[in-house]
């Protein structure tokens, strides 16, 4: 397999594992609503013992949301590379469409100019 036909079967499957985050996140945030009403309901000073019992479960829920936007902040740190390798790739065999000398290319806010 050429190295272009590589790079594109690697950008194809970025654009459908990009494709399937997107469903990941929208089945998400459809479930972040149902929790939002449920805590809403449910999370309340009548409903624990204590301030402290109350604070426990709030940062219990959170934590989860924070591991889970960390899962796909990691996700989407793979893909970068894998892109960056793709579009970067053109620098080395004298700048191709996506990123040589021309200042035209993609810019991943790295760029120390």
């Amino acid at each position: 397999m050429s190295r272009e036909k590589a790079y594109l079967q690697m950008l194809e499957s970025t654009a459908v594992i990009q494709w399937n985050i997107a469903m990941i996140l929208e089945a998400k945030a459809v479930e972040a609503e149902k929790v939002k009403q449920w805590t809403h309901h449910h999370i309340h000073a009548r409903a624990f013992d204590s301030h402290e019992d109350q604070l426990k479960e709030s940062l219990s829920i959170h934590e989860v949301i924070v591991e889970m936007v960390e899962g796909l902040t990691k996700l989407e740190n793979g893909l970068y590379s894998n892109l960056k390798a793709v579009l970067g790739s053109g620098e080395d065999e004298g700048g191709g469409d996506f990123g040589g000398d021309g200042g035209d290319g993609f810019s991943f806010g790295d760029d120390s100019k």
